[in-house]
């Protein structure tokens, strides 16, 4: 039984489904950003990287030619995401958050221009 002081526990679905509404209502500037690169969502960040909400794993278009290897994505941690953020709309924000700030390395973006566009 839950406590009725305890958020639900969040399902990778659901993160899933976030990560869908936050593709669907993607800004101008990620459009082409998105068709370039995979999301998807797993359930745990690398055990060296525990606090982690996502990643960008590949090399930015702006680099150059494409190199070779898995082309890039995006991984987005159901845990530590859930963990941190108990409640629907700082979850929600969190993750709307987290999916811009890794397309945003796709794009070449460093941290800067993140937190100059809300995004880090």
């Amino acid at each position: 039984m839950t406590n009725p002081g305890t958020p639900p526990r969040r399902t990778r679905a659901e993160i899933e489904d976030l990560v869908a509404a936050v593709l669907d209502t993607i800004p101008p500037l990620f459009v082409e950003a998105l068709a370039e690169c995979a999301v998807v969502v797993e359930e745990r960040s690398p055990a060296d990287m525990p606090d982690l909400y996502g990643l960008y794993i590949g090399a930015p278009p702006a680099l150059g030619p494409a190199l070779p290897g898995p082309p890039p994505r995006i991984a987005i941690y159901v845990h530590p995401l859930v963990d941190h953020f108990p409640g629907d709309a700082a979850l929600r924000e969190q993750v709307r958050i987290t999916v811009l700030h890794e397309l945003g390395h796709h794009m070449g973006l460093d941290e800067d221009r993140l937190d100059e566009l809300g995004y880090a």
